[in-house]
């Protein structure tokens, strides 16, 4: 029998508020002590953490920025009704992760910079450092902190019953604390602890959920073959093997390579070693998707395989399975998760708008205090910001929880992934082609997504291709706009590095190479098991 996830609320004992309560106040104590232990604070404290991090707190702040309440619901959904299919979008990952760390770390180290837009104005000038900058800042409210609240707020409208207006309200007045009093130090801090929490959770969950399906051989013979496939056929209207091989590889290089939220950590590093085995981190960490939330759904497939959502599949994991007294652990990860994504996102925003934009063109004579202000302001409006967005987006219709996280990130990230592409590997590549790209090229790029997601809706129209062909298409047309705009500029404005920068970018070391290698062939391995099934 299947227990009603609204009865959860009622299941709920004096030792789950224990474990709510208990979990609270260890984080706020992490969250106090990185944000108050040093009394003689600059703007750096706030943005990226006095470069004091390492390896461990590289890696676990990346994945608990990149782990959202989708992770939870959306993996699940697809796990329940299409197998391990979804594990592409965090273990094909690897091949961009390893050219943040290798190719593009050891340039924006070298080049000493706080942020994205102020990488690409060193190169080309204030024009695109400014448009740059806004383009992150609408990047940054609407894929990261609007989706992932609207995320958080789906899932607490599922466990408590509450109004998705209130969901989000309480929970981005949580999130954004840590983010207004200590910046990347209390949030690469907290994550830690946060994703710990998470792999024990998520771990005893599966765990149950195996043992009552009769063990992991019974697993694995009570689904489809096909469910054990990373590699769909190209009849596969979901998820055909063309569309994640073309369109993953645009959306993944700007959200690991070129995103402030995810590169912000690596610049934060106490040296470019540090911050390239912090990547390779975030990479083997990438491969408990399949344990901790893939394989959720499979369980629920498995054990109530009459659901009429998908996406309930995670809640019905829990309800059904965790017994009285655990049931708080629930709540627990959905705030562990949310705290991750929307704090590391707020912190990002608030670096953006305070180096780029206040301190460029507001007040150039601005002080660390004035800078570490009008940065808590930013948090605050940026919480305001994406509880009105994750309201809207709760309207859309048509395409499963993960398409939307997916689609939207596939129309905003184009643009970004060209220019800094060209940037890095073409010379030639001039500012007159940076700049429309990153202006024009966005205008059509995000214009392109709202009529696919609003106006002429793929669920009702079928003249669309997948939504990660149409980013691949996006992609290739502007790269060839960007090269030929480069070709026929008759004044071209190109980037010559000086001496010095080139001298800084550093090589890889021999634990880096190591490190690289080994999550290489393991990835190999894990590619070759999971398919032909």
């Amino acid at each position: 029998m299947i227990i009603a996830m609204s009865n959860i609320v009622s299941r709920l004992t004096a030792l789950d508020y224990g474990v709510v309560a208990v979990y609270l106040v260890v984080l706020l104590v992490i969250g106090y002590r990185a944000s108050f232990s040093n009394k003689n604070k600059t703007d750096e404290t706030l943005f990226l953490a006095n470069k004091s991090l390492g390896w461990p707190s590289i890696g676990f702040n990346m994945w608990g920025t990149n782990v959202g309440p989708s992770m939870l619901l959306a993996f699940a959904s697809i796990g329940y009704s299409t197998g391990i299919v979804a594990v592409n979008f965090d273990w094909y990952a690897f091949v961009f992760l390893m050219l943040l760390a290798l190719v593009f770390a050891p340039k924006y180290i070298a080049a000493k910079v706080s942020t994205m837009p102020e990488f690409m104005g060193n190169r080309y000038g204030d024009s695109t450092r400014n448009i740059l900058a806004w383009y992150a800042l609408i990047k940054m409210l609407i894929s990261w902190l609007s989706l992932g609240l609207f995320a958080g707020g789906f899932l607490v409208r599922q466990i408590l019953g509450i109004p998705m207006w209130q969901s989000v309200i309480v929970l981005v007045s949580f999130a954004g604390l840590f983010a207004f009093a200590g910046g990347l130090k209390a949030i690469a801090k907290v994550n830690v602890f946060q994703m710990l929490l998470l792999i024990g959770v998520s771990l005893t969950l599966t765990v149950l959920g195996i043992n009552k399906a009769g063990g992991l051989l019974a697993v694995f013979h009570k689904v489809p073959g096909n469910y054990w496939n990373l590699i769909h056929p190209a009849s596969d209207i979901k998820y055909p093997w063309y569309a994640i091989l073309l369109g993953y590889p645009v959306s993944a290089i700007a959200f690991f390579c070129t995103d402030q939220a995810m590169v912000q950590s690596v610049l934060g590093a106490k040296n470019l070693e540090q911050g390239q085995l912090g990547v390779n981190f975030i990479g083997w960490l990438k491969i408990l998707s399949l344990p901790l939330f893939i394989l959720t759904g499979i369980l629920c497939f498995i054990l109530y395989p009459h659901l009429d959502d998908p996406a309930l599949a995670y809640m019905t994991m829990v309800t059904n399975l965790f017994p009285p007294g655990m049931n708080g652990l629930v709540i627990v990860v959905l705030i562990a998760v949310l705290v991750g994504t929307i704090g590391s996102s707020l912190n990002s925003l608030s670096t953006v708008f305070t180096i780029d934009i206040y301190a460029e063109k507001i007040n150039r004579d601005a002080s660390n205090q004035d800078l570490i202000r009008i940065g808590r302001w930013v948090v605050v409006a940026g919480c305001l910001f994406a509880i009105g967005m994750a309201l809207a987006i709760d309207s859309i219709k048509g395409l499963n929880l993960f398409d939307v996280f997916q689609s939207v990130l596939g129309f905003i990230a184009p643009p970004l992934a060209v220019v800094f592409l060209l940037t890095v590997y073409w010379k030639r590549t001039t500012r007159k082609a940076v700049n429309t790209v990153l202006s024009a090229g966005s205008a059509f790029s995000l214009g392109t997504g709202v009529v696919y997601l609003w106006v002429l809706p793929s669920a009702r129209y079928h003249f669309w291709p997948h939504y990660l062909l149409l980013s691949f298409y996006i992609f290739v047309f502007l790269a060839a706009l960007a090269v030929a705009i480069s070709l026929l500029d008759a004044s071209p404005e190109i980037y010559k590095p000086d001496a010095s920068e080139i001298s800084r970018i550093a090589k890889p070391t021999k634990r880096v190479k190591l490190a690289w290698t080994l999550l290489t062939i393991v990835m190999i391995v894990l590619y070759l098991i999971f398919n032909g099934h």
